[in-house]
């Protein structure tokens, strides 16, 4: 055996597997420490790509649900309000009906107008003061179809139940429906887009007693479509019976919530509240008078619309905070999902980690021993000196 003393040989190749040992220690301490087996890329290149990918959406999605509330809280004071007008409306109507008689005078009736006036004043006034974070809510809020539309106008033509705006542009959109080809093509001058009526329809019509959607999804429209025999539809439709018709998209301030964590249109909700102030053009009381038994007479049936306008609004209030109650979920399952995803592919194996942990340690002493046992090979050279 030849002994040297200028390379250890077996002094480096100890060191080599020691140094290795105490890197591998490192490397477990810190991933026990932070409780994370990716701390940095090169850990793991890919896994730390996808993870960054998870956190970036786990983000989003938590603040759309803050958004969803916030939209319900919004909804909330907007309804909070209709019913108070609608109220007013109510004894309004009382009013007029008690005018309406003529076991009183006309001295009674002047009383009774001065009390509808202010009735009508106050419904004004809180239709006006309904705000939320400093955006009015019942003089007109966010996109909504214009009742002029030719397309709702003549729906006992057209079969046009009803519009869904989602993130959609202002302007005039009109249809294109060519008679039993199966298509129908809906553009505002810039965009436009054509569907496949084909599997939506039995044969030429809308089957009987059902509503089908044409989504037009690139212009963030949906038009229902009756069928025969559904309640509430002004009529039926048949392929070709909307060429020519129109919608008039007109544009708000709102109205638009972020539910969702991407750029899609179906991670919005939009929706739109119609300016709801009683002296406006949609309840039209500004007008009214009961200080004459035909005025009075006359005023009930405007009041029994404007109550039923009031109510159809508070009812789509209500079904869309019931929609964004679902969103919420939908939102907070999917929460869930992906960080179950993440932590999958980020978070340490604690058990694995504190076994590597003990292995390096133990090899970890056993290298410094056997170091200690080759420095100790060069001594043997000063017994021959």
């Amino acid at each position: 055996m030849a002994y040297q003393i200028n390379h250890n040989i077996a002094a480096l190749r100890s060191q080599r597997f020691l140094d290795r040992s105490d890197r591998a220690g490192r490397t477990q301490l810190e991933r026990l420490g932070s409780g994370l087996r990716v701390n940095r890329a090169a850990d793991d290149a890919s896994g730390l790509t996808i993870s960054e990918g998870m956190r970036a959406e786990l983000s989003g999605m938590h603040q759309t649900v803050r958004n969803a509330e916030q939209a319900a809280g919004l909804l909330q004071v907007a309804e909070g309000s209709l019913q108070e007008v609608n109220n007013l409306i109510v004894r309004m109507r009382e009013l007029a009906v008690q005018s309406a008689t003529t076991a009183i005078n006309d001295d009674n009736r002047q009383a009774l107008a001065a009390e509808f006036g202010q009735l009508v004043a106050e419904a004004d006034r809180i239709a006006q003061a309904t705000s939320y974070n400093q955006e009015s809510l019942l003089t007109g809020y966010g996109n909504g179809v214009a009742t002029g539309s030719t397309a709702l106008a003549a729906a006992s033509e057209t079969g046009v139940r009803q519009v869904n705006l989602a993130a959609s542009q202002g302007g005039v959109y009109t249809f294109v429906d060519s008679a039993a080809d199966g298509a129908l093509t809906l553009g505002n001058g810039t965009v436009t887009q054509t569907l496949s009526m084909g599997v939506l329809l039995d044969g030429t019509v809308v089957a009987t007693g059902t509503t089908v959607v044409a989504n037009f999804d690139r212009l963030g429209i949906q038009v229902g479509l009756a069928g025969a025999g559904v309640a509430g539809a002004a009529g039926t439709y048949t392929d070709g019976d909307l060429d020519g018709h129109q919608l008039m998209v007109v544009a708000g301030t709102g109205g638009v919530f972020q539910v969702g964590p991407h750029g899609g249109y179906q991670d919005r909700i939009e929706m739109g509240i119609a300016d709801l102030r009683p002296s406006g053009q949609v309840l039209g009381l500004g007008s009214l008078s009961i200080d004459t038994v035909g005025n009075a007479r006359s005023a009930l049936g405007d009041l029994d619309r404007a109550t039923a306008v009031v109510a159809a609004e508070r009812g789509r209030l209500g079904a869309v905070q019931n929609r964004l109650s679902f969103s919420i979920a939908y939102t907070e399952n999917g929460i869930g999902s992906v960080q179950a995803s993440d932590a999958s592919i980020r978070d340490v194996d604690v058990a694995e980690a504190t076994t590597a942990l003990a292995r390096a340690s133990i090899l970890s002493a056993s290298g410094s021993a056997m170091l200690a046992r080759a420095n100790l090979s060069g001594m043997a050279v000063l017994s021959l000196l």
